[in-house]
């Protein structure tokens, strides 16, 4: 069995079950809570080839879209600190091994002003942070990172010039327009690989305005 993190719901599975291996799509914090205090919560499991196989998930929140790409199998032993069990281990029966899955998130810090706002018509830097889960044991590393950015609500893509800065540390300078070629402010897309094959594509139809 092997274990999601964050928001994240599966678009190549087989038909829902309760045995064999699953991937648990709940949230996790709340519905170990739930379990712990004795309260029912619906945990949704998905019956997988033990083999290893392609998966792709993808979940939108506020808006933004994000879509994971990874590589799984059946783990042969739980790999999972003591402190942080596996939220079947507390909601399902007989759950067999669990791990955490290796998807990558994305950290930003855009480098705005106290208003939430970025100067228009110069070069812009932002920093992406690819991390995992904490309760990954061997996380891979991100290699590679590409960045897009979009004036104009997304019709149209420009490729941005990134560069590594650090352990899964990227920094991406954006060319910003001027004021007016931009009024609805400045949307990213970005994709991050990991050594292992891994990759997240992340769409922000608003990070931040120009002024």
């Amino acid at each position: 069995m092997t274990e999601m993190g964050k928001e994240t719901a599966p678009m190549n599975a087989a038909e829902p079950s309760r045995w064999r291996r699953k991937v648990n799509l709940a949230a996790s914090a709340a519905v170990a809570m739930l379990a712990l205090v004795g309260c029912k919560a619906d945990v949704i499991s998905y019956d997988l080839p033990a083999e290893s196989a392609r998966y792709t998930f993808q979940a939108e929140t506020n808006g933004v879209k994000t879509a994971w790409e990874y590589t799984s199998d059946r783990p042969t032993k739980s790999d999972t600190p003591t402190s942080q069990p596996c939220i079947a281990d507390v909601v399902v029966k007989e759950p067999g091994p669990c791990r955490p899955e290796p998807l990558i998130f994305l950290r930003y810090d855009l480098g705005l002003d106290l208003d939430n706002t970025a100067k228009a018509n110069r070069l812009h830097p932002i920093t992406v942070t690819g991390y995992y889960q904490d309760r990954l044991s061997t996380p891979p590393t991100v290699t590679e990172l590409r960045a897009e950015a979009s004036f104009d609500g997304g019709k149209t893509w420009q490729p941005v010039t990134t560069k590594a800065d650090g352990k899964n540390t990227f920094t991406a300078r954006i060319k910003h327009p001027k004021h007016d070629q931009a009024p609805g402010g400045v949307a990213l897309r970005i994709t991050a690989t990991d050594n292992a094959g891994n990759n997240v594509k992340q769409t922000i139809p608003q990070a931040y305005r120009l002024r």
